[in-house]
This record gives C-alpha cells, structure tokens and sequence, in this order.
C-alpha cells in the first residue's frame, strides 16, 4: 500500500492501535477540506501494531485532547516536505469541554453552558474528576 508523503501539514503518530477513529472524531477532522489519511495497524517494531493519521493541512491540533486519549502519540508538523517540529506528549492535568459530567445533579447538566471541567486526580491511573461535583470520569480505554 502507498500512502503519499504530505508537503505542509500534521502526522499523528504511534496512536495506539485501534484509536484513530475516536481522534478522528474528539478532533472533527471529518470537517476539513483537505486529504486525511487513518493508516490502522501498522506493524511497528517499539510497539507490534499501531495506527497513524496524516492531514494534509496545517492545522493546529488540540493536545490536550490527543494527551488524554493516548499520551504516547507524537504530532510530527511537517512543512515543504520535511519535520520541522515534533512534539511529545502529556496526560493534561485539566481538562476542558472535551468530555461532559454524566451526573445527573452536576451543575453542568442543567447549566450546559458552564464549562465542562475535568481535573486529574490520578495520573498512574488516568483519573480525572468533575471540577463541580467530583464525579469521577469513566474510563475511556
């Protein structure tokens, strides 16, 4: 298979295999007008399958969301052809209007517009906690 190298633009790489549709959607990358390419299980040698996302476009990619579904992923920015910044990510220590609260008495359910924020609890086990009534987040994995 031939996947075409992207002259100006974003490659998302070692997403954890299986993930690159829930990026695809947290990052509505269904709304660009431009070439996106999901490259699902991919072998690799550092971690046996993986997936990639390459866009077409530069863009600016929200990294809290990427750190928060898989911290492992790697935002290559690539410009005339060639990498030009690579960046690691982290578990983001906040959190905000990424996920909403799914308690029923939040705030945030009747006020919907309030700010949906979550704040890490506990980064061994990537908690997170509602900023309002400290729900705990369910797991996304």
């Amino acid at each position: 298979m031939k996947i075409d190298s992207i002259q100006n633009g974003v490659v998302l790489d070692h997403i954890q295999a299986g993930k690159s549709m829930e990026i695809y959607n947290y990052l509505h990358l269904d709304e660009l007008d431009c070439s996106v390419a999901i490259i699902k299980n991919v072998r690799s040698g550092r971690m046996g399958k993986k997936d990639i996302i390459k866009i077409d476009s530069p863009m600016e990619v929200d990294l809290d969301v990427l750190g928060y579904i898989d911290s492992n992923i790697t935002v290559n920015i690539i410009r005339n052809g060639e990498r030009v910044e690579k960046k690691k990510l982290e578990l983001p220590k906040k959190l905000t209007n990424i996920v909403r609260c799914k308690n029923p008495r939040c705030i945030t359910v009747s006020e919907p517009q309030l700010d949906a924020i979550f704040l890490l609890s506990n980064a061994e086990k990537h908690t997170y906690r509602c900023a309002y009534c400290e729900t705990a987040l369910s797991e996304k994995k």
